[in-house]
């Protein structure tokens, strides 16, 4: 017998009152090379850097990336405590952490969480079109972890960053479009 996920035993009927107001903020990923990092997440992945913040006492920076549209962008305030704030308060924000050095240590490189012992596994991002972005990225010379019509599951990839860590690359209409043409 199966079940909707929504039916799933030990789902809360309602969301908690006291958690109201709480936002999915930020997921942070710790990075060698600050430039090389930026550099993938702007101008192949298409985020935006929303706010910095440097801490030279502990020797570490934060970049915080997103995607928004021009009216979004528009709305980022300039104030520097109030980008702070706006930046602590809205969804789906991408945190990378540079600690100052590591991309000076030769083959320095932090654990992708997939090769053993496994734990974190990916970020996703979706696209409008999975195919037409894998070629986009086949001619920026992104590595690929699987294409989309690799393996099992087809019409969706993964890429790696600079890093290594992988980037999951969905398309989310992709399941209804594969049983309408069916």
């Amino acid at each position: 017998m199966s079940r909707h996920f929504e039916q799933a035993p030990g789902l809360a009927e309602s969301a908690d009152p006291a958690t109201e107001g709480y936002v999915f903020n930020q997921t942070m990923l710790r990075i060698v090379d600050p430039e090389r990092s930026l550099d993938f997440y702007t101008r192949v992945l298409g985020m935006r850097l929303v706010r910095k913040l440097d801490f030279p006492e502990m020797q570490f920076t934060l970049y915080f990336l997103a995607y928004l549209d021009e009216q979004q962008a528009q709305a980022v305030p300039e104030d520097d405590n109030r980008r702070t704030t706006f930046t602590f308060g809205r969804e789906a924000m991408l945190e990378l952490t540079h600690n100052w050095g590591t991309e000076e240590k030769a083959g320095f490189e932090y654990h992708n969480g997939n090769d053993e012992p496994q734990g974190f596994g990916h970020i996703g991002i979706a696209v409008p079109d999975v195919y037409r972005a894998a070629e986009r990225f086949e001619s920026l010379g992104v590595p690929f972890q699987k294409r989309p019509d690799d393996g099992k599951m087809k019409g969706l990839a993964f890429i790696r960053d600079p890093d290594g860590y992988w980037i999951e690359i969905l398309q989310p209409d992709m399941i209804e479009r594969q049983q309408k043409a069916d």
